[in-house]
This record gives structure tokens, sequence and C-alpha cells, in this order.
């Protein structure tokens, strides 16, 4: 470590952020990045603590101690290495993980924690601006053939180990575009489209195949797949949206948020939008859903510009601070007021919505009803929920957006055909080597174990691609 003290001389400094009234009015990026000099001090705040909790913390075991040390010590290259060593994306990853590293901090326990996830996204831009990613494909092929279904964080990360390993890789993407919800479903202000499409290009160079248009189980049997690959991983994600099926659901103007966030970011990108057009342009949007996506949806809203976006959550409204029930090093449990909400959002927690009503066959308003908790079952851990007696109110929408999660795999003939295994979740289910109920078939990501983060996804993407390597080598065990 760089100074002893660094976490007690140094305050930590956030990521400046582009004025509200500018932000709302494009969908560029608007977190502007601290100087090399502050990012340094920033790194020199990572105490010698012994054992890094933030490690534990971080699904991809991230080396952050060393990283944020060479940061400190101005070695930028060796920080990059050390970065990659363990994570195949950083610069995703330091745009949209929540970083569970940060609230696992040791400097955390009583003071704000070292800004890690900051630094991470700077260590690899400067290694992108300054030249040192190249690409670097294997010196030497296996002869083997490793197909990859889906193209997010999961499939690409798979990708990119087996094509390492000297495996020849081809991935197949259902849709027009390259990265899954990376490009199509996390919006542009959040995650630069052109930030997916350097490192797929960076792909290509080292020798990995891409195919778009081609939807397995459509276009192309599994089968084939089986039949023409040595080994087949399936990273399709968890796009089955959960429904809110209660009276009025019929009506016109009541939509999935990924139908909503996809439409924008196509048209984004200048791709076509085929679909009925999904606009929050002078309405009354209501969201309902507190999660990111939810948050995503907002945003949207506001830069197509809603009339006014409230936002409805299930769940009463965290503390600002950690419980007493919640201790470190574990997750923060904390009300996260994420920019979009800044950028002009009332929010009703504990509510339940209980009709959408309507005239004409479109959407006007909502029924609503406030909730009440009882404490945690010691068992379960879940809260009673129970209506408030008269607490019943209306609010106006002209749209609504349900970001309420997704219930696993979209049931479609990719599982069918070969009656690939699925829990009662409906993830495809995978030995402890990720492999399915079919030799030689694998699965990974949200595929496997529900939507999740893409730090995970990138997680599961690499111990698939080990296992794969294992198979391929004759070395797999169940």
């Amino acid at each position: 470590m760089g100074e002893v003290k660094g976490f007690l001389k140094y305050n930590r400094l956030e990521l400046k952020k582009e004025s509200v009234e500018n932000r709302i009015t494009h969908y560029n990026e608007f977190l502007q990045p601290l100087t090399e000099e502050e990012l340094k001090t920033q790194g020199a705040r990572c105490m010698d603590c012994g054992i890094p909790f933030c490690q534990s913390g971080c699904p991809i075991d991230n080396l952050i101690p060393e990283w944020n040390d060479l940061v400190y010590r101005d070695r930028w290259q060796d920080a990059a290495k050390r970065l990659l060593s363990t994570n195949n994306f950083p610069e995703f990853t330091g745009r949209v993980c929540p970083a569970p590293c940060e609230t696992s901090c040791v400097v955390s326990i009583n003071r704000p924690a070292v800004t890690i996830k900051n630094i991470e996204k700077s260590i690899i831009e400067k290694a992108f601006n300054d030249g040192y990613i190249k690409p670097n494909p294997p010196k030497n092929r296996t002869g083997k053939q490793v197909a990859v279904v889906g193209s997010g964080p999961a499939g690409l990360a798979s990708a990119d180990q087996l094509n390492k390993r000297g495996h020849s890789v081809t991935l197949f993407e259902k849709n027009e575009v390259l990265g899954g919800l990376l490009t199509l479903g996390i919006p542009d202000y959040k995650l630069d489209k052109n930030i997916v499409e350097r490192r797929i290009n960076l792909m290509k160079l080292e020798g990995v195949e891409f195919k778009i248009n081609c939807d397995i189980g459509k276009d192309i049997k599994l089968s084939e797949l089986q039949k023409n690959f040595d080994a087949v991983v399936l990273c399709s994600g968890a796009e089955e949206p959960r429904d809110l099926k209660v009276e009025g659901r019929e009506l016109d103007g009541i939509h999935f948020a990924m139908d909503f966030l996809k439409q924008q970011n196509r048209r984004n990108g200048n791709r076509n939008v085929i679909e009925k057009e999904i606009s929050a342009k002078g309405k009354n949007v209501v969201v309902i859903g507190g999660g990111d996506t939810g948050s995503d949806c907002i945003g949207t809203s506001i830069r197509q510009g809603a009339k006014s976006v409230i936002n409805l959550e299930l769940m009463p409204q965290l503390p600002s601070e950690r419980a007493k029930g919640n201790p470190w090093p574990d997750w923060a449990l904390i009300d996260r007021v994420s920019t979009s909400i800044e950028e002009g959002c009332k929010r009703e927690f504990a509510v339940m919505t209980k009709a959408f009503l309507g005239k004409d066959g479109n959407i006007e308003k909502l029924k609503i009803v406030k909730l009440k908790f009882g404490f945690p079952d010691p068992k379960t851990g879940r809260r009673s929920m129970t209506e408030i007696p008269n607490s019943e109110f209306e609010i106006e929408a002209d749209l609504v957006i349900l970001a309420l999660g997704f219930l696993g795999t979209v049931k479609n003939n990719l599982l069918d055909e070969l009656k690939i295994a699925t829990d009662q979740r409906s993830n495809v289910i995978g030995d402890k080597g990720y492999m399915t109920n079919l030799n030689g078939i694998f699965t990974a990501g949200d595929m496997r174990v529900g939507q999740s983060l893409v730090v995970r996804a990138i997680n599961e993407g690499r111990n698939v691609a080990e296992s794969i390597d294992e198979y391929l080598m004759k070395e797999y065990k169940a």
C-alpha cells in the first residue's frame, strides 16, 4: 500500500455529473472523470486491511487492493494487467455494476468507502486510450469448435475465455446487434454502445466469430449445433418478464420495461423499430418497480419528454444508513437514489396496484392501495404484508411501464427440442461444471441462475469456459 494513513488523510471523491438540466436533453454518458492525480489520491485511501473484504464482496474476485496501489504508484499498465486477470470487461462493470465491493470495503465501516468502481473504470479507459489494449489472438489452436448462444455478458465472457484457450468459438445472437442487454437493455447514458462495440471488435480481431440475426431454436435447431460443434454453451439470459395480472391489464398503454427500453436504444443506434411505438412524450408515466430497470425507465421517460413520472414500489422505503440488523460487510440495504430519480421523479413506497382503469380501451388511471408490513419471519426472513383499510387512491396515467423483474428463460424451441431440463423457476439446470442434462451442452449466466448482475454474468461465463475447456481436453469432472 502507498500511504499508511491515506484513508485518514484523504476524503472520497465522487465523479462529477453534468447538470440535470443539460443531461436530460441527450442520451450520452454524463459522468465526468477524475484527473490522474485525483485518482492516485483515491488509490491511496485503500488501507492495508489484512483481509480484503472487498474481494469477497466482488463476484469475480477482483484484485482490488493490488490495482488500487498500482494506480497510486502511477503504474497504470500493471494495474490494467491485474484488473484484466479477473475481469474480461471492466469497462462494463466500471459503469453499471452496483459495486458490492464498496459496501464490503473495510474503510466503509466508519467512513466513506474507497471509490473502487471509479478507479476500475479509469484504469481500463486509460488502458484503451494509451494503447495497452491490443488484439492478442492465441498462438495455437486446439482444433475444437465451440458454439456460444447469446451475446450478453455471460456469452461474451465465455467466448473470450474459450478463445484465449485456443478453441475456435462461434457466437450466435438472435438480434440484429451484438451485446444482448448491454446494447439493447441498458440506456446509452449509463453505457455508451461504442464501449460495447469496441470490445466486440477486439474479440473479432482475436478470432471470435459472430453471427447476428440467428435465433437458435428457430433459425437453426439446437440439435444442429450439437452435431456440428464439440461443445455448446447456452447463455440466452432470463428474459421472461414478470406480469401484473390485475383488472384492466388488457388496456392499451401498459408495457413491459424491456419493450420500452429496447425501442429507445434502437432509435439511438439508428436502427429500425418495427413494433408499435412506445413513447413517454407529453404523458403522465407510472413506472411500477423500484429496481435498476425501473430507474432506467424513469431516466428514459424524462429524456423522451414525459409530462410527469411516478415510481411505485411494493416494499417500504429503505433507511439512508445501515440498520442494526444489516451489519458490515453484508450488502448495505439502504435507499439508493439513482441519477434518474434525481432528474425528477415522485416515489411512492409500500403501495400495490389493485387495478388499471381506462376509457375506450386506453389506460387513464391506476387504483392503488397502501400496505403495512410486519416484522421479518425468523425462518424465512419474509415480512407479512397487509392492505391498510380505507387507504385506496387513484393516480393518472397515460403510460404504465412494468419493471417487475424476470421469471426466467423464455419458453421456446431452444429448450424444447432436446428437452433441456429446467427447475421450478424456469432456470436451466447445470451440474457443478455447468453442464446441462445433455452431454456437451452447457449453460451459464442469467439462464442458469436467474436475473442477476452483469458482474455475476461475467463470472458465470468465465467459470463455464473453464469447465468446457476441461471437457474438451478430457479433464471434465461432473
